[in-house]
């Protein structure tokens, strides 16, 4: 039977995502009623700007008064779209306090303080649902923490980030520099004006933390995460990825140590072979391949931003938590009973692809072979092209701590014959 009194929803932030929100709050309203139990109301929404003009949201919701909002006590569902660290944290907070439970996307303040979050959701017996947070519309943060919790997970690795992934992939398949491929994302609306949140890899580190924290039941914050953007990705790289069989992609990658004592999570531009995939995915989309021990290999596609997509995955939250409302019961809480240390990518072991400009002449290889050696890096291939003098010579390593082929690197730029490094990338995926 079908409780009549609605459970009332309120919006933090009225933009791309939260228009959006409401719109479908309101064209779906009977069948989110059907799913939840219970009407749904939108009962305010809190706006910087109140006199645009929002098609679909009465007036008299709107308010600029977010503090005031989240204090009425009258309000179930808190659902945060406005993004940053605060008003949000102090915002969600009081929600809790209130006796509201909280659906955000708001991926830079989880990975910064969701410990904070969770504690505060626990204690007012509040849930805290984020699906939104990471990748848009994929299911990938429930089926984490809810469907392979009976499961030990090993790899989370994937694109997240449907910006960086645009460039590279048109940097991939037309041949254009990375300027040019930038300037075609901002044109399509892909890349914001200031694209640094992306192509630096904050964006990704941030969902990187998060998927860490999840996956492996310990506690991952946004500093913990090793972070290397895509700006120095040039077409010559693209060229000798194309010579290995591989493509170029921007990884989040979250890991457990081979001995489970640890973990690492890390984001940069790597090399990962045209078979994996991983390789195939194309245009803004995101992908997240996950390796688990009793389920194998599984990876979660599909648009990773947007309105509609981002819309989703929230909806999807406000149902639940609107089901555990009516059940008087909260779902998943924070898991981090593992406390697992986070090592520092000095420690990570991975492949290297090192592209050298070298004296063309005899000896170089050797000199470069040698230093290889003395840092305990083992090499998998060698290619040298010379002309007039010059060389270039492209090694591919075996696998080898981060902090070895960092060593190797500095050594190898003192040597007489190495004129300089042109490209340093790592070769995941295989």
């Amino acid at each position: 039977m079908m409780r009549t009194r609605p459970l009332k929803v309120a919006l933090l932030g009225c933009g791309v995502v939260g228009s959006e929100v409401a719109r479908i709050m309101t064209t779906h309203a009977d069948d989110l009623a059907a799913r939840i139990g219970a009407p749904v109301e939108l009962a305010g929404v809190a706006v910087r700007r109140p006199d645009k003009v929002r098609e679909g949201i009465p007036a008299e919701l709107i308010t600029t008064d977010a503090t005031a909002l989240v204090q009425r006590g009258d309000i179930d569902v808190i659902v945060e779209v406005i993004g940053g660290v605060e008003p949000a944290r102090t915002l969600i907070t009081t929600a809790f306090e209130h006796g509201a439970s909280v659906v955000s996307a708001n991926k830079a303040l989880l990975a910064q303080d969701g410990a904070a979050l969770y504690a505060a959701a626990e204690k007012n017996g509040q849930d805290l649902y984020y699906e939104a947070a990471v990748a848009g519309a994929i299911p990938l943060i429930r089926p984490l923490r809810e469907s392979l919790a009976g499961d030990k997970i090993n790899r989370v690795m994937g694109i997240v980030n449907g910006t960086t992934n645009f460039i590279l992939d048109k940097m991939d398949t037309s041949g254009a520099g990375y300027s040019e491929a930038l300037d075609e994302a901002t044109a399509l609306g892909y890349a914001e004006a200031d694209p640094t949140a992306d192509v630096e890899g904050f964006d990704a580190a941030a969902k990187a933390a998060i998927l860490a924290g999840i996956a492996f039941h310990t506690r991952v914050r946004l500093d913990d995460v090793y972070r290397e953007g895509m700006t120095e990705v040039t077409a010559a790289d693209f060229a000798s990825a194309k010579q290995m069989g591989c493509t170029i992609k921007l990884l989040a990658i979250c890991e457990r140590a081979a001995d489970g004592g640890s973990v690492t999570a890390r984001v940069h531009p790597a090399m990962i072979p045209l078979s994996h995939p991983l390789a195939s995915v194309r245009e803004a989309y995101n992908a997240v391949f996950v390796e688990a021990e009793a389920a194998g290999r599984l990876m979660f596609y599909g648009p990773g931003a947007g309105g509609s997509p981002t819309a989703s995955a929230v909806l999807g939250d406000l149902v639940a938590v609107c089901r555990n409302k009516l059940d008087g019961a909260t779902g998943p809480g924070e898991s981090a009973y593992t406390q697992l240390p986070v090592s520092s990518m000095g420690e990570v072991v991975t492949r290297y692809h090192i592209s050298l400009d070298v004296a063309d002449k005899p000896g170089v290889l050797a000199q470069v072979a040698t230093v290889f050696a003395e840092h305990g890096v083992s090499i998998d291939t060698v290619r040298q092209q010379g002309k007039d003098g010059e060389a270039s010579l492209v090694v591919v390593t075996h696998r080898a701590p981060d902090a070895a082929l960092s060593g190797t690197v500095e050594a190898l730029r003192k040597l007489d014959t190495v004129r300089g490094v042109a490209s340093i990338m790592r070769v995941e995926g295989e």
